[in-house]
């Protein structure tokens, strides 16, 4: 039983293709998103279609596969069943958790009405909504103070999140828009990047970080670092002492795991993670393990990062040791991450990349972030489509997937 259709649950249930076990992966979304390019809808770069792809579609010719839609509610360890929604439940004799995370406000879940997360496709389209919904309210605002606080966008979190939506926004206000307005001019937009830390990116080097920060200045982007937010609501951001007005407010400051520590009984560890032994699995329970961003994996004196790369091995070696088991084998050796590094874009033609000692800035790093990315996309038809939409976006400043979908009243609660 596999619970979660993203990075990790969907490679541990390819990896199982060939093992003498039937898997059932369980999902309450139909589909597997690729998250790392949800900003790109939130900012009309790209529609929902092209970065998620329905799962059964995607398992369809394993046929040692199932797939349930449901929604997991809890598991029961001793009678190793998982509980579903509605009362329902269901067996396993190996258990995969893969729930990955959710948006973290640190105990202000209150504002989570005002300044949305960007956890998946509804969270993304709600937030493209909001976007360009301000923009056509000021345009018929004829009232200057009105007008400015329709226009200022504030970004919480200065991560990798944060600096990509900072200017993929700002490139939306100032390349994307101005001819398509009449008594506005849309490069007049406030884009404000606000971090808690004194740097923006700082899982990355100094000097990338610095990289990022000077290519959103040069964009318009107003970086605040040191700068932690006091108060969200429906009219704007209290940060550091000042109020800053404004109608659209995005978070982008940290992630939670699901609730996984709550099912298996378990203390939680350092973002609601699930502590794993060295083969995944949870003291006590062999045949339960937790992998991707459920997962607090031990990396020397650090753990494991949050990231797609790392989800995707962890499942494939939950996997393999499942399958080892299955089969009457021994075990494999325990789990080595392989650190395939970390990219963030900031605008057309600028990323930066650090791979180990490797460090990248401008064009390069952004090529390399570009076909990794299309790479990791599950089907071809999803790369054809993402590079067709990125080849129209960049000869022609424009981006195709400028759709208010989200009522007005739902894109402002």
């Amino acid at each position: 039983m596999i619970v979660g259709g993203g990075f990790g649950g969907l490679a541990a249930a390819r990896a199982l293709s060939r093992a003498p076990v039937f898997v059932t992966v369980i999902d309450r979304s139909n589909s597997h998103l690729f998250q790392p390019l949800l900003y790109q809808v939130a900012t009309a770069g790209l529609s929902p279609a092209d970065i998620a792809r329905p799962i059964r579609n995607i398992l369809r010719r394993q046929l040692n596969a199932d797939v349930l839609l449901a929604e997991v509610t809890g598991v029961d360890l001793d009678r190793r069943r998982v509980n579903l929604a509605g009362g329902d439940s269901r067996p396993y004799d190996y258990l995969v958790l893969a729930t990955g995370a959710v948006d973290c406000y640190f105990g202000h879940d209150d504002w989570a009405f005002a300044a949305p997360g960007l956890k998946g496709i509804p969270g993304a389209t709600h937030i493209r909504s909001r976007i360009l919904r301000a923009f056509e309210k000021a345009e018929a605002e004829s009232d200057q103070g009105r007008r400015n606080r329709l226009l200022t966008f504030v970004i919480v979190g200065g991560g990798p999140t944060g600096v990509e939506m900072a200017g993929a926004i700002a490139e939306l206000a100032r390349l994307a828009l101005p001819a398509d307005f009449r008594h506005i001019d849309t490069r007049s937009a406030r884009i404000i990047l606000v971090e808690a830390g004194p740097r923006l990116l700082a899982a990355f080097s100094e000097p990338l970080s610095a990289a990022a920060r000077r290519r959103l200045e040069r964009m318009g982007v107003e970086i605040r670092c040191g700068s932690r937010v006091e108060t969200i609501d429906g009219v704007g951001v209290f940060a550091a002492g000042e109020e800053i007005p404004a109608e659209t407010v995005i978070w982008a400051a940290g992630v939670t795991a699901t609730p996984v520590c709550q099912w298996l009984r378990c203390e939680c560890g350092s973002g609601g993670r699930v502590p794993v032994l060295p083969d995944l699995s949870i003291e006590g329970r062999p045949e339960v393990f937790v992998v991707g961003d459920a997962a607090l994996v031990k990396r020397g004196h650090d753990y494991v990062p949050g990231l797609a790369p790392a989800a995707q091995q962890e499942g494939r070696y939950a996997a393999s040791v499942i399958a080892a088991r299955a089969a009457g084998r021994p075990d494999p050796k325990p789990w080595v991450y392989l650190d395939k590094g970390m990219m963030a874009t900031v605008g057309r033609k600028f990323a930066v990349a650090q791979v180990g000692p490797l460090k990248l800035t401008g064009v390069a790093a952004w090529l390399a972030w570009m076909a990794i990315h299309v790479y990791y996309l599950i089907g071809f038809r999803s790369r054809l489509l993402v590079m067709l939409e990125w080849a129209w976006a960049y000869f022609t400043f424009q981006r195709g997937a400028r759709l208010i979908t989200v009522p007005a009243d739902d894109a402002n609660s």
